[in-house]
């Protein structure tokens, strides 16, 4: 898809390269690459704004950034290094370490075709948007996954560790949507009570399901038993479905129990190839008699 042409769905935040603990090995990850190739895999015309150098990882990086952006428009701005991430899982808990930081993305430079999006989702890992220029976003659906704002890490990089989440109120008051983790939610109380009013807010719990208020109704949405195989992105994929179903009007329940499917059959496979496509995800809750209602 040309930069000239309106894309349905615009994720804006760092594509990163994830480093494996155990290996070493990269692969390319982050809320709005996983987002986006959800998005465009259930049929909508989807996009990326981002920022980095992914070269400095070699010839394999280059050319997984290149296949997906068959798939998912992407501007990328020029930084110096990329984010660099290392996940761990410790005692069932996600540890993360920042290796390098892309910096700070320019909103200024969506395209204006962008900016007319149905939906944008900011979808921030790491402090590269600022809020104050997202609020002045206006398209027909404004969600956001906020963890990249809650994240704090020496500068010269190391350990992340969570802080609570201080969003500006022009931008809460524009937020339809809101999706965060149940580690998460504990410190940003306000702008989930703010935002479940007037949208819909999602509390993720992994294995345990979901948490939805949608305009003050709450929905208690079970997780898919399912064998993991690896979970990063499964959030995102949730998310990213939720999004775009409640934008078009699909009932909150179904767009629940379709985000927590996309995200089953996202950790049954490794990385962003695993994000599945709108049919996958309806054939596998047609196999439990699930159905639209």
């Amino acid at each position: 898809m040309s930069s000239q042409r309106a894309p349905q769905y615009v994720a804006i935040g760092h594509v990163t390269v994830d480093l494996d603990p155990t290996t070493g090995s990269a692969r390319l990850g982050g809320t709005a690459l996983y987002a986006a190739l959800t998005a465009a895999r259930f049929g909508l015309d989807a996009a990326i704004l981002t920022r980095g150098k992914f070269d400095t990882y070699g010839a394999a990086i280059s050319e997984e950034l290149a296949r997906f952006s068959h798939e998912v428009a992407m501007i990328v701005q020029e930084a110096a290094a990329p984010t660099v991430f290392t996940n761990r899982t410790v005692a069932g808990r996600r540890e993360q370490t920042v290796h390098s930081w892309a910096g700070p993305i320019d909103l200024s430079g969506l395209p204006p075709t962008w900016r007319s999006a149905r939906i944008i989702h900011l979808a921030p890992v790491a402090q590269e948007i600022d809020p104050r220029q997202a609020g002045r976003l206006s398209p027909e659906f404004l969600g956001a996954t906020p963890q990249g704002w809650m994240r704090q890490w020496p500068r010269s990089g190391g350990r992340v560790r969570l802080i609570p989440l201080r969003l500006p109120h022009e931008l809460v008051t524009r937020l339809d949507g809101f999706v965060l983790s149940t580690l998460e939610h504990t410190l940003a109380r306000d702008e989930i009570e703010a935002i479940a009013q007037r949208g819909v807010v999602a509390i993720t719990r992994g294995p345990d399901g979901a948490t939805v208020i949608d305009r003050g109704r709450s929905y208690d949405i079970p997780a898919y038993p399912v064998t993991v195989r690896d979970d990063v992105g499964a959030g995102d994929v949730f998310a990213a479905v939720l999004f775009l179903l409640r934008a078009q009007h699909e009932a909150t329940l179904w767009a629940a129990k379709m985000a927590a499917a996309a995200a089953a059959l996202r950790i049954q496979g490794l990385g962003p190839d695993a994000v599945p496509t709108r049919e996958a995800v309806e054939a596998f809750l047609e196999r439990r008699g699930e159905r639209r209602r």
